[in-house]
């Protein structure tokens, strides 16, 4: 067992019922991390081509991260992974909560599940127990009752993973659920479980995580915590709006500095975002064919950052988190308690729909983590269908006789109750926008505005051209917490490796759209530098901070002993992108087909609002990304020669 690691993981075939302990060398995490880049690794090897991903030949993996334990700050995130059924490809989900930390304290740093259970079961660990129990008084139950009977029946320290109804249901847009209705909620993973009868994850434990250094990581720790702690009185939400009007007027753009979003953080959350992003163009408008004018500021106003953070009790941190960007409702909820709406939720619920009622997006947002549904993909798919029905492509008796029109909050609700349940048109609707479009035919797919099958976050490409890239390359495609120029700009990596493209103070907005090789470095870092936070389960909104701020690497070295450097770490972050593309390639997934709806890179572009005339040049975007990781331009196939030179055995079909 090395230092940060526990140096094991766990396989438990459903089938038949038998639970077995793998060794893990250390060779290994020195080449992939633990987290995202342990299960790419993994599950490449082991998950047959062709595989059926609600079968029994798919790998359901739960891991924990490099860093958490480790005393280290915005380590605390743990992913699920497997084939996506949404996608066809590489799937994983990330999430926050207090879940990773338990998966260690089982003594390992994952958790696979393969087979399908005969019946429902959950799986129960605590003090060196393992065993799968019977889940069929859990059947049918919420997330949040679920985790509540557990907690009840197996004591408050177990930490549980779960499904509710759309993931026992198979809705292709189900998620799994931890700590109160924290979601794991992409690419459909949740049906996975919900196709293998795996109701819950439960864990107990108390296995001491090793530390090379722990005194260094405290060090660390404390000087990070310094700057987190800074906060200054900061502007409020309507402030917030009319400064983003300021900024989609000035024809230059500041490079974003991660300290101002660390105080828009402490003061409102990811709903600082909800007025501000619509005004700069960031926020898609009615299914990514409206814009700011449509959705003005006497509407947003009715979604400002005050009016989902004035119900809040309290600050929600997840585990190791000194920031605390969530926060639990006194009001506003039929579960008081229950978590505050973040901004994708607000936004995918909200403008993409033009409703501007905010108790219906704070029901929406509870009915979603309680059945277990990506609030993301359920917002797409519902503006999906509400175009459909405003172009005649949907009748009214197709729709139950829900009068689907643009930000009607009680057909909208109507709609996503019939989706978790799969009742009428919402069976039609639970499994996304691509495949409702492919069962109705005609011009329907013209309008379901997603990347190789799921769903866009509520970040737009015409604004920032990055986001357009990776929801398109990508081996997870259409997620907004990979890259973007944005992103880059905060993360500052320039700073630890000087041959990465510096941003400069200011430039101009046109330049946002270039293809040069600055650009694609840049976006290629990012991607780089996920799989790095994701294989240490760091969070996102730390890196944000810039790695001047966030010792990541430092708090790597110390943990481990490894004394590597940020290129090292970074190329660890290029192998684990490498094993994700060539398990696309193993399953038959192209990589053009990625390429998100051309209605949300601006072809056409639109004529009037803050991205009005703006296009993205994606093709020759993908083309530069692809070739600076030396895969194939034309396809976005890795050859022979770059996976060997990464260790990695070819497979049929790659």
């Amino acid at each position: 067992m090395g230092h940060a690691t526990m140096g094991k993981i766990m396989w438990v075939d459903l089938g038949r019922g038998t639970i077995a302990i793998e060794p893990i060398p250390d060779r290994l995490y020195e080449q992939v991390l633990s987290g995202v880049g342990l299960a790419a690794h993994l599950l490449y090897d082991r998950i047959p081509a062709g595989a059926d991903p609600l079968g029994p030949d798919n790998i359901l993996g739960f891991v924990s991260g490099l860093l958490t334990g480790t005393g280290s700050l915005f380590t605390g995130r743990w992913m699920v992974t497997g084939k996506s059924p949404l996608t066809g490809g590489w799937g994983d989900a990330n999430c926050g909560g207090n879940f990773s930390p338990a998966i260690k304290r089982c003594g390992v740093d994952g958790i696979f599940f393969t087979g399908v259970s005969p019946r429902p079961v959950y799986f129960w660990a605590d003090k060196g127990q393992v065993e799968l129990r019977d889940a069929g008084d859990l059947w049918g139950c919420d997330t949040l009752e679920t985790e509540k009977r557990l907690q009840q029946k197996d004591g408050r320290h177990m930490r549980v993973a779960c499904i509710g109804p759309a993931g026992e249901n198979r809705s292709l847009i189900a998620g799994v659920a931890n700590d109160g209705g924290r979601m794991a909620a992409r690419a459909g993973l949740g049906a996975v479980m919900g196709a293998k009868r795996l109701k819950a994850v439960v864990l107990g434990g108390g296995q001491r995580i090793p530390v090379h250094d722990r005194e260094a990581v405290k060090t660390l720790s404390r000087q990070c915590n310094e700057t987190v702690q800074f906060a200054p009185p900061f502007m409020n939400g309507m402030m917030m709006a009319y400064a983003g009007s300021l900024m989609r007027m000035l024809p230059v753009q500041m490079a974003f500095d991660g300290m101002l979003y660390k105080l828009m953080l402490d003061k409102y959350g990811t709903a600082s975002l909800n007025q501000i992003m619509v005004e700069v163009g960031d926020t898609p408008i009615k299914n990514w064919r409206g814009s700011n004018e449509d959705f003005d500021r006497d509407r947003s106003v009715n979604l400002s950052p005050e009016v989902f953070t004035d119900p809040m009790v309290v600050k929600y941190h997840c585990y190791s988190c000194p920031l605390g960007c969530g926060g639990l409702m006194a009001k506003k909820s039929p579960w008081p308690g229950a978590h505050k709406p973040e901004y994708e939720s607000v936004m995918a619920l909200g403008g993409l729909l033009m409703n501007d009622d905010a108790d219906s997006i704070y029901q929406l947002n509870d009915m979603l983590n309680r059945a277990g549904m990506d609030t993301i993909s359920a917002g797409g798919t519902v503006a999906f269908a509400m175009e459909c029905y405003e172009k005649g492509i949907l009748t009214r008796a197709e729709t139950d006789g829900l009068e689907l029109t643009w930000g009607n909050s009680a057909a909208i609700l109507a709609l996503v109750d019939k989706m978790i349940r799969r009742e009428g048109i919402g069976d039609l609707l639970a499994d996304g926008s691509r495949t409702a479009a492919r069962k109705i035919g005609g011009d329907a797919d013209r309008l379901a505005m997603h990347a190789g099958g799921q769903e866009l976050g509520m970040h737009d490409g015409r604004y920032d051209p990055g986001f357009a890239l990776h929801y398109s390359v990508e081996p997870t495609p259409g997620r907004h917490t990979i890259g973007s120029q944005l992103y880059y700009e905060m993360f500052r990596l320039w700073e630890k490796m000087p041959d990465l493209p510096d941003v400069g103070l200011l430039y101009t907005k046109g330049s946002k759209y270039d293809v040069d090789d600055e650009k694609i470095a840049a976006a290629a870092a990012c991607s780089r530098f996920m799989n790095v936070l994701n294989g240490t389960g760091t969070c996102l909104f730390g890196a944000l901070l810039g790695v001047e701020r966030l010792p990541l690497f430092e708090w790597l070295d110390a943990a481990t002993g490894w004394n590597r450097s940020p290129a090292d770490y970074m190329a660890m972050g290029e192998r684990i992108q490498n094993f994700k593309q060539a398990f696309n390639i193993k399953h038959g997934v192209e990589p053009k087909s990625f390429q998100a709806n051309p209605r949300t890179f601006g072809r056409p572009p639109q004529t009037a609002g803050a991205n009005a005339g703006r296009s993205v040049a994606i093709e020759d975007l993908m083309r530069a990304y692809w070739r600076h990781f030396g895969w194939d331009p034309d396809t976005g196939k890795p050859g022979e020669a770059v996976l060997n030179r990464w260790g990695i055995k070819t497979k049929p079909g790659v």
